[in-house]
Protein backbone atom coordinates (compact mmCIF):
# COMPACT_ATOMS: atom_id res chain seq x y z
CA UNK A 1 0.00 0.00 0.00
CA UNK A 2 2.93 2.20 1.13
CA UNK A 3 5.18 1.33 -1.90
CA UNK A 4 1.74 1.80 -4.43
CA UNK A 5 1.49 5.44 -3.56
CA UNK A 6 5.23 6.06 -3.71
CA UNK A 7 5.38 4.47 -7.37
CA UNK A 8 2.84 6.67 -8.51
CA UNK A 9 3.98 9.47 -7.22
CA UNK A 10 7.40 8.94 -9.10
CA UNK A 11 5.99 9.04 -12.41
CA UNK A 12 6.34 6.94 -15.29
CA UNK A 13 9.95 5.67 -16.17
CA UNK A 14 11.28 6.87 -19.60
CA UNK A 15 10.86 4.85 -22.38
CA UNK A 16 8.32 2.63 -19.98
CA UNK A 17 5.82 3.72 -22.81
CA UNK A 18 7.01 0.81 -24.66
CA UNK A 19 9.81 2.72 -26.86
CA UNK A 20 13.14 2.84 -26.27
CA UNK A 21 15.05 5.73 -25.74
CA UNK A 22 17.65 6.59 -28.24
CA UNK A 23 20.76 5.30 -27.42
CA UNK A 24 22.80 8.69 -29.18
CA UNK A 25 21.44 10.93 -26.39
CA UNK A 26 22.88 8.60 -23.75
CA UNK A 27 26.47 9.04 -24.78
CA UNK A 28 26.24 12.65 -25.92
CA UNK A 29 27.56 13.70 -22.57
CA UNK A 30 30.40 11.68 -23.04
CA UNK A 31 31.14 12.02 -26.80
CA UNK A 32 31.11 16.14 -25.58
CA UNK A 33 33.74 15.85 -22.76
CA UNK A 34 36.12 13.63 -25.29
CA UNK A 35 35.50 16.64 -28.05
CA UNK A 36 36.51 19.22 -24.87
CA UNK A 37 39.89 16.94 -23.95
CA UNK A 38 40.87 16.57 -27.84
CA UNK A 39 40.70 20.52 -28.69
CA UNK A 40 42.35 21.49 -25.15
CA UNK A 41 44.23 18.89 -23.89
CA UNK A 42 45.26 16.16 -26.83
CA UNK A 43 44.96 18.79 -29.57
CA UNK A 44 47.65 21.35 -27.94
CA UNK A 45 50.05 18.89 -26.57
CA UNK A 46 50.60 17.28 -30.34
CA UNK A 47 51.34 20.45 -31.63
CA UNK A 48 53.95 21.45 -28.75
CA UNK A 49 55.30 18.23 -29.47
CA UNK A 50 55.54 18.69 -33.18
CA UNK A 51 57.51 22.32 -32.82
CA UNK A 52 59.57 20.48 -30.88
CA UNK A 53 60.81 17.61 -33.02
CA UNK A 54 60.94 20.20 -35.67
CA UNK A 55 63.50 22.53 -33.43
CA UNK A 56 65.28 19.61 -32.57
CA UNK A 57 65.84 18.77 -36.23
CA UNK A 58 66.44 22.02 -37.02
CA UNK A 59 69.83 22.21 -34.34
CA UNK A 60 73.22 23.11 -36.20
CA UNK A 61 76.59 24.72 -35.06
CA UNK A 62 76.59 27.69 -33.45
CA UNK A 63 73.21 27.76 -31.88
CA UNK A 64 72.72 28.58 -28.52
CA UNK A 65 70.71 26.07 -26.42
CA UNK A 66 69.69 24.76 -23.06
CA UNK A 67 69.65 21.79 -21.73
CA UNK A 68 67.39 20.02 -19.77
CA UNK A 69 69.13 20.08 -17.05
CA UNK A 70 69.75 23.81 -17.17
CA UNK A 71 72.57 23.90 -19.04
CA UNK A 72 73.25 26.99 -21.40
CA UNK A 73 75.92 26.56 -24.15
CA UNK A 74 76.59 26.96 -27.58
CA UNK A 75 77.01 23.87 -30.18
CA UNK A 76 80.66 23.16 -31.16
CA UNK A 77 79.48 20.13 -33.11
CA UNK A 78 76.65 17.45 -34.27
CA UNK A 79 77.03 13.90 -34.62
CA UNK A 80 73.98 12.56 -35.28
CA UNK A 81 72.35 12.42 -31.91
CA UNK A 82 75.34 13.97 -30.04
CA UNK A 83 76.22 17.43 -29.64
CA UNK A 84 79.07 18.19 -28.69
CA UNK A 85 78.40 21.78 -26.43
CA UNK A 86 80.90 24.32 -25.25
CA UNK A 87 79.73 25.89 -22.03
CA UNK A 88 82.33 28.01 -21.02
CA UNK A 89 85.44 28.77 -22.72
CA UNK A 90 87.85 25.39 -22.72
CA UNK A 91 84.46 23.27 -21.09
CA UNK A 92 83.04 21.03 -23.35
CA UNK A 93 80.02 18.59 -22.90
CA UNK A 94 78.39 16.06 -25.35
CA UNK A 95 74.59 15.75 -24.49
CA UNK A 96 72.08 13.92 -26.74
CA UNK A 97 69.87 16.03 -28.89
CA UNK A 98 66.92 14.57 -27.28
CA UNK A 99 67.78 17.05 -23.85
CA UNK A 100 67.53 20.34 -25.75
CA UNK A 101 64.75 21.91 -24.16
CA UNK A 102 64.81 25.18 -26.11
CA UNK A 103 66.97 27.49 -28.07
CA UNK A 104 68.48 30.38 -26.14
CA UNK A 105 69.79 33.96 -26.45
CA UNK A 106 73.48 34.07 -26.10
CA UNK A 107 74.75 35.88 -23.49
CA UNK A 108 77.09 38.87 -23.98
CA UNK A 109 79.10 41.60 -22.11
CA UNK A 110 76.27 44.22 -23.32
CA UNK A 111 73.38 41.86 -22.27
CA UNK A 112 74.65 41.50 -18.90
CA UNK A 113 75.26 45.15 -18.80
CA UNK A 114 71.40 45.95 -19.25
CA UNK A 115 70.23 43.99 -16.88
CA UNK A 116 72.18 45.50 -14.39
CA UNK A 117 70.89 49.14 -15.78
CA UNK A 118 67.25 47.74 -15.15
CA UNK A 119 68.07 46.11 -11.94
CA UNK A 120 69.59 49.90 -10.86
CA UNK A 121 66.66 51.70 -12.16
CA UNK A 122 64.16 49.27 -10.36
Amino acid sequence: MFFDSIANAMGAAPGADGKPGNPLMSFLPLILMFVIFYFLLIRPQQKKAKDQKVMLGALKKGDYIMSGGGLYGRILDTDGDVLTVELSKGIEIKINRNYVTGLAEPVTKEAKSKDKDKEEKK
